[in-house]
């Protein structure tokens, strides 16, 4: 649905790993059947058209039925012929309840310890759609994830996993205090301050230094991949979603290692650069709105995930985005984002000058523009940001509420957001079987290497137009 012109994701997330605890972002651009991740190293091949239309019923009914002799007599999907090695016996310690949420290969429950009476999560994630080895990977990928980072105070806590013939599931920690932005936004009397803010980014530069510290890069950080654990006012703040995150591999991690090292001890600063790694990310994934300059010049590492959380911190300190501001009035008269967009990423500078910035102090301001620097070698790592006075524990982060204005504007916000996902969903539950059938015959004509996923370059072959950034 979301091809490269989504304003809500910008390549294939993971299907198999985007359902979180009480949400659903399904505008990624993977194919239904095909539920892949990031495209890495795809090449420029031969061009292929779009299929023409269908144009008669007759033609209709031949295409209806290639695609169900398709569907009847495919080669088992991959991921039925997988053990993946997990334990197989979930139904006896678990009973599943209510749903939470569901995604593309799988839906989320709260189930109920049988021994202990706990409550959990489970991510119910089905085999049958798991055609291609890439999409048996991403599963498997998020495991080995939630192992790495398990025991982090910010990380959603991992259980255990399962699998039975048709099902894996992932059994993790319920967080059931809500969202991000909604709990800012339900603040009684409008007392929401800068100290606030920096409790919430300080424990978003945790997960990131954590990350980055077993060799991941989380690649989506945003407000709507944080939940609370509970609605206590005190309550620790959740990464829990890993669906387009990636290893850096271990050869090459010694090496940025050792350049972050001596970033943090200031050897050499103004001279060290970034070591020649074999493996920079060349895809561009991640969320429209927080995407790093280096992602989009398809050269990304950890330093994306600074970025990412600058660009947030910029959203809870005035309540809108650094490089798309938009009034309610022009929601509708949207163009393409990567046309609109990305140059300003790429070239444009926040705007410190608009209220109510002249009411935000200075040590905020600083901390924010030494996150969003373009240059990744200039930008403060995660560990140097924790550091800043504005964001370190008993730092100087202002008490005084801050201007209603900025409430206003992140409920603005958070109404453009949701309503362009419940559009993208209700769109998606008008299409019919014949339709949807169609599409994926268009999908595939235009996923030249097969790889499940559309990459800018294949867009622009089908459609030279788009000038995508």
């Amino acid at each position: 649905m979301g091809l490269c012109l989504s304003a809500t994701k910008v390549s294939g997330s993971n299907s198999n790993n985007n359902v979180n605890h009480h949400r659903k972002d399904n505008t990624k651009t993977t194919n239904n059947e095909g539920g892949t991740r990031h495209g890495k190293g795809r090449n420029e091949t031969a061009q292929k058209q779009l299929p023409p239309p269908v144009k008669n019923t007759q033609q209709l009914k031949h295409k209806k039925d290639k695609a169900n002799t398709k569907r009847q007599t495919g080669v088992i999907p991959c991921g039925k012929r997988t053990d993946f090695g997990y334990a197989k016996d979930f139904d006896k310690k678990y009973s599943i309840g209510k749903l939470l949420g569901h995604g593309q290969f799988g839906y989320t429950y709260v189930a109920t310890d049988k021994t202990t009476g706990d409550r959990v999560a489970v991510k119910k994630i089905e085999k049958n759609k798991m055609v291609l080895p890439i999409s048996v990977e991403d599963v498997k990928r998020e495991v080995k994830i939630l192992q790495a980072l398990a025991g982090h105070e910010n990380v959603v806590q991992f259980h255990n996993a399962f699998e039975d013939d048709s099902y894996v599931y992932i059994v993790m920690e319920l967080c059931e205090g809500g969202e991000l932005l909604d709990r800012i936004l339900a603040k009684k009397d409008s007392r929401y301050s800068e100290k606030d803010a920096a409790v919430i980014v300080r424990q978003m530069l945790k997960v990131a230094a954590e990350c980055h510290l077993h060799g991941l890069v989380h690649r989506d950080m945003k407000p709507e991949n944080f939940l609370f654990k509970s609605t206590k006012e005190d309550s620790p703040l959740k990464a829990t979603d890993f669906g387009l995150s990636d290893f850096i591999k271990p050869g090459e991690w010694n090496s940025i290692i050792s350049y972050f090292l001596m970033r943090e001890l200031n050897i050499f600063y103004s001279t060290v650069s970034v070591p020649k790694v074999g493996k920079k990310f060349q895809d561009i994934v991640g969320s429209a709105y927080y995407v790093a300059p280096e992602v989009l010049r398809r050269k990304s590492g950890p330093e994306s995930d600074v970025w990412s959380i600058g660009v947030i911190t910029y959203i809870l300190l005035c309540g809108r985005r650094p490089f798309w501001d938009k009034t309610e009035d022009g929601i509708f008269k949207e163009s393409s984002v990567l046309n609109v967009l990305y140059p300003q990423v790429l070239r444009n500078k926040p705007d410190f000058g608009r209220k109510p910035w002249p009411t935000i102090s200075n040590s905020a301001k600083d901390f924010v523009k030494k996150l969003l620097v373009k240059d990744p070698r200039a930008r403060l790592t995660a560990a140097q940001a924790l550091s800043h006075p504005w964001v370190r524990e008993g730092g100087d982060a202002s008490e005084i509420p801050i201007d209603i204005s900025v409430l206003n504007n992140m409920r603005q916000f958070v109404k453009y957001s949701r309503l362009k996902q419940f559009a993208l969903r209700a769109l998606a539950s008008t299409l019919g079987e014949e339709e949807l059938s169609d599409l994926r015959d268009q999908f595939d004509a235009i996923d030249v290497d097969k790889n499940g996923s559309i990459s800018l370059e294949e867009m622009r072959q089908v459609n030279p137009s788009c000038h995508c950034y």
